[in-house]
């Protein structure tokens, strides 16, 4: 069987037997037998799953471990017990070390602020969008009794005439979550969380403010943009690490 009938069958079953998986990995790695693989599953790095009939059915998990574990003996020439303490961390949702001699590491994907606004996203805009009340409607896909519902409990607001771009960004918002069943009025614990926020970011600029030295100020200024970020991207934690919580039970 060529390694992409056996790579259907897998798909088509779920399971791989012994058989296919050689078929899978001897492409890559010519001097794969089923003794070798054996002997892994005997030191304990892999562990298929067993029929009734105690015949080995290994799933896709199964085969990429077997491929990680042949590369690193056959490119890096890892011991197994150097492999076993990867794979160790690869079970602990880590990365294995980049060298001989380093600990597992924190995947970046886990500690990046990709997708988070940064300092630079709450500095004010010289050239701030102007909407009027057509315009904005049109822009968010919102109607005008969501709009004025979004006025009436304070989360949105205009600036003199007209709406600016953050308005655009809650009401697109809003309108999009109206999708779902939700209304204007389940938003006002946002604006609530959202008025704490900037009560606390307040206690902590306001000493500099007092100085009303220039210096001072400018400090003031990066201090806002920096707590605003980090705000945001702790709330954003909060409610992954509920929602992830709250669905695994």
């Amino acid at each position: 069987m060529s390694a992409t009938s056996a790579a259907a069958s897998a798909s088509g079953r779920g399971l791989l037997g012994i058989g296919d998986v050689l078929s899978v990995l001897r492409p890559d790695f010519p001097d794969i037998t089923i003794s070798k693989i054996r002997f892994l599953e005997g030191e304990g790095l892999i562990a298929p799953q067993r029929t009734a009939s105690g015949y080995r059915k290994f799933s896709h998990a199964d085969v990429e471990r077997l491929r990680y574990i042949l590369a690193c003996q056959r490119d890096q020439y890892l011991p197994l017990k150097v492999i076993r303490e990867h794979l160790e961390a690869i079970d602990r949702g880590l990365e294995p070390p980049a060298s001989t001699g380093d600990g597992p590491r924190v995947p970046r994907a886990l500690v990046s602020t990709d997708g988070m606004p940064s300092a630079d996203a709450f500095r004010p805009s010289q050239a701030d969008v102007r909407l009027s009340k057509g315009e904005l409607l049109e822009a968010s896909g919102l109607d005008a009794a969501l709009l004025d519902q979004l006025e009436g409990f304070g989360l949105l607001s205009r600036r003199g005439q007209h709406y600016d771009g953050e308005a655009l960004v809650i009401a697109t918002t809003v309108a999009e979550m109206a999708a779902f069943g939700i209304e204007p009025r389940h938003l006002r614990t946002f604006k609530v969380a959202a008025d704490r926020e900037v009560g606390l970011v307040e206690q902590v600029v306001t000493p500099m403010l007092r100085q009303r030295d220039p210096e001072s100020r400018q400090r003031a200024d990066d201090a806002v943009r920096q707590l605003a970020a980090l705000s945001v991207r702790l709330h954003s934690s909060l409610v992954k690490a509920g929602l992830a919580a709250e669905l695994g039970r």
